[in-house]
């Protein structure tokens, strides 16, 4: 009887991290790929981690609890773990750290394109236990580009990765023929990691985080001061060994020793590492090591010379002399940097008051976004009305310096924090923002604050976030209200937005229901303009390009990608791709740029990419109510309703009013696309019913009317184009058949042992 061969063997030994294993298990077993073994190896631990083994083997057979009978060290029980693995692949996890969603599809996609390496490479992220991540700063080496695969000679830069078992993922028969186990003992990922990627014929890497890396306050083993780190010693002892007795590797010896002077260096500074009475024994060890396995006249650079000298020599006050100095200079450094930044912020605030006293200047007017950001939404629509229909007042942005390139030509740039920054607020007649003012902005009598906010509210906002303090993060409602109170003019959009922001924003403006600015270049563009659009982003003729941009949630710690992207694209097949474009306080990409997925987090102006895609999906951003205007299809992810709701609370529920189709999970996400139900009759139906209750001044002269108003004093303003005479430049797919479209035929199951041979 054929025995079904995984393609995963996941080895994870435990031992003490019983408030950790089952969510490392977990993750596991939930990954979308399930061709997989999960083989836990319990190290005779002496807390709960041989029963949460047992229990997860009972209710999943794709697990295997392995109970030694003796504590044997992490490398032991790994290799207990070997031994009983039938997969293809070894993917190596420590009982504290997790596999990120969808780790397995893409590492299992990744071997396919590479031809079944020896080595597959990827990447991990360290996690804090305050939700924070922290990607791997040597992640460049880890790029994709060029041949794959490889051998370490074409990218030796790999050996300057974390020297770990758990970020590769190594073929169970190269392994076994090689003979490769690990040592036990503290460090055992030393011997092993590096003869592993020496002697790979062929290796691969991938550019995508797949581990969580637990960042334990304590209790972690290499964090604990111990004489098991002398282990170090023995480890390289091994690793050398292994190149003596491997001639044609001796090319690598003067990389090794550098490699393992700065772990011995790293191991003698760190102060959880060593007990104070072991510090002289451990440089003694350590000159005796750099002595035998020096390579001389090897290129080092002189910093890191230095190092290795003060180690290789054991100049052990010398080096602790040098280090005290070190840090009297950073602390040195710290302190005059503090005290620079307070005498500035005296000085400036100085400045400003000075300039308060001066005249205004009717002809100036300063514009900016949330994030200080670059040109664009609704400011950036103004500014150019400002430009084109008032010519007499001068404009300028503030922004960041990196966003200083997407500010026209035409337009004064600012850089907040500046003296010109602050003599701009001061002196000018006009200050817009689609957020806060700056928190030191006093208004002056004859100023004109106008608020644009930045989108029809679907989110709660303003005062109604006072019953949710966990999303509100313990907002200023005192700075909330006196904000508001200084402004002359808010924008709305329509009569929802009308309603919601007197409410959530109380004050004695006078709102503008004039339509959302941002979106008049929807209703401006041109087909031709389409497919310049296209063409800059590289979307092949006849692609159906779907922007993905879905919001922040606000009740998780770190953001994560709700759908794996790569995977919806294979399974729409060729004709389809995905614009990926994250929320500005997502913290990084949603999907790496690859094959029909392309990462456009970066894009300065969101407006272009809904113009060059050709169906929007979303979960619950306001982007939804610009794109309605276009008259495109648009289907809504609504994962997580529930806890989006309680965390953050909705104005209306968009079940009942959606603006097209509503996939409740990724695969109905697939089948609405598939089957041709994103721009079905019933679609476009729920569309047209959407566009008019919230896109009804949005006819391509919002921002006119606004500057006409404003600046120009009319009232006379142009009247407001009904739904059924604008015409939006439609989707470039627009007139293909609308057939359903089927999706790429799926793998077949799990091999057996005697299709694999």
């Amino acid at each position: 009887m054929d025995v079904p061969v995984p393609r995963f063997s996941v080895i994870v030994p435990a031992h003490q991290v019983q408030a950790y294993l089952p969510a490392c298990l977990e993750s596991v077993l939930s990954q979308s790929y399930p061709d997989l073994e999960l083989i836990v190896v319990d190290d005779c631990s002496p807390d709960a981690c041989g029963a949460i083994a047992d229990e997860f083997a009972a209710r999943d057979a794709r697990v295997r609890a392995v109970h030694l009978p003796r504590n044997a060290g992490l490398g032991p029980a790994r290799n207990a773990g070997m031994e009983r693995a039938v997969g293809d692949y070894l993917v190596f996890l420590d009982g504290d750290d997790t596999l990120t969603p969808h780790a397995l599809r893409a590492i299992a996609d990744r071997i396919k394109e590479t031809g079944e390496p020896d080595v597959l490479v990827y990447d991990y992220a360290r996690a804090h236990c305050t939700g924070e991540t922290v990607r791997n700063q040597a992640a460049a080496h880890l790029t994709e580009q060029g041949p794959a695969p490889f051998r370490l000679t074409d990218r030796p830069g790999l050996l300057k990765l974390l020297m770990v078992a758990w970020n590769k993922t190594v073929r169970r028969e190269f392994a076994e023929r090689e003979g490769f186990t690990f040592p036990p003992g503290y460090y055992e990922d030393t011997p092993w990691t590096y003869p592993v990627l020496m002697t790979a014929d062929t290796i691969a890497t991938l550019d995508r985080v797949c581990v969580h890396y637990r960042q334990r306050r304590q209790g972690s083993i290499l964090g604990t001061p111990s004489e098991r780190h002398l282990d170090v010693f023995a480890q390289y002892d091994r690793l050398f060994a292994f190149l003596e007795s491997r001639p044609e590797l001796a090319r690598w010896r003067p990389v090794l020793y550098r490699r393992m002077a700065d772990h011995l260096v790293t191991v003698f500074t760190r102060p959880d590492r060593l007990p104070r009475s072991l510090r002289a024994e451990f440089l003694r060890r350590a000159r005796v090591h750099c002595r035998r396995y020096r390579v001389p006249g090897a290129p080092v650079p002189r910093p890191v010379r230095l190092r290795h000298a003060l180690l290789r020599l054991g100049l052990r006050r010398t080096w602790r002399t040098l280090r005290l100095a070190s840090a009297l200079r950073r602390r040195t450094v710290r302190v005059t940097a503090r005290l620079l930044r307070a005498a500035r912020s005296v000085a400036l605030r100085g400045h400003y008051r000075v300039q308060r006293c001066l005249p205004l200047r009717a002809d100036r007017a300063v514009f900016a976004v949330d994030g200080d950001l670059g040109h664009g939404c609704n400011p950036g629509a103004l500014e150019e009305a400002f430009r084109e229909l008032a010519p007499h007042v001068r404009t300028a942005w503030a922004a960041a310096p990196a966003h200083h390139h997407t500010i026209p030509t035409g337009t004064r740039r600012l850089t907040p924090g500046t003296a010109a920054y602050w003599t701009a607020l001061a002196r000018s007649r006009y200050l817009v923002h689609n957020a806060a003012f700056d928190a030191g902005l006093v208004r002056r009598e004859g100023q004109i604050l106008i608020q644009t906010r930045a989108g029809t509210p679907l989110k709660h906002m303003g005062l109604d976030l006072r019953e949710r303090p966990a999303v509100a993060g313990g907002g200023d409602t005192a700075r909330l209200l006196r904000e508001a109170g200084s402004w002359d003019y808010l924008l709305s959009a329509n009569r929802h937005s009308t309603l919601t922001w007197e409410r959530v924003h109380p004050g004695r403006y006078t709102t503008l229901e004039y339509g959302q600015p941002r979106t008049d270049v929807l209703q401006r563009a041109t087909p031709a303009d389409v497919a310049r659009l296209r063409e800059t982003l590289g979307i092949p003729e006849g692609t159906v390009a779907i922007l993905y941009a879905p919001t922040h949630r606000d009740y998780r710690r770190t953001q994560r990608a709700a759908l794996d992207l790569e995977r919806v694209v294979t399974r729409l097949g060729p004709r389809f791709m995905v614009l990926a474009r994250a929320h500005p306080r997502h913290g990084g990409p949603l999907a790496e740029s690859a094959g029909r997925v392309l990462d456009v987090s970066d894009h300065p102006h969101v407006e272009s990419l809904c113009l060059a895609s050709d169906a929007l999906v979303t979960d619950y951003s306001a982007l939804m109510f610009d794109y309605a205007g276009l008259d495109r299809p648009i289907v809504i992810h609504a994962d997580e309703p529930e806890a989006f709701e309680a965390a953050r609370g909705t104005y209306f529920d968009l079940r009942d009013l959606p603006p097209g189709a509503i996939a409740r999970d990724e695969d109905e996400l697939i089948d609405i696309f598939a089957g041709g139900h994103w721009r079905g009759s019933r679609s476009a139906q729920l569309r047209a019913a959407f566009r008019e209750r919230f896109c009804p001044h949005d006819d391509g002269r919002s921002a006119e009317r606004v500057v006409r108003r404003v600046v120009l004093g009319q009232t006379d303003l142009p009247p407001v184009v009904p739904l059924e005479e604008r015409r939006p430049a439609p989707s470039a797919v627009a007139g293909l058949a609308r057939a359903p479209l089927a999706t790429v035929p799926q793998p077949a199951g799990p091999r057996t042992v005697t299709e694999s041979l």
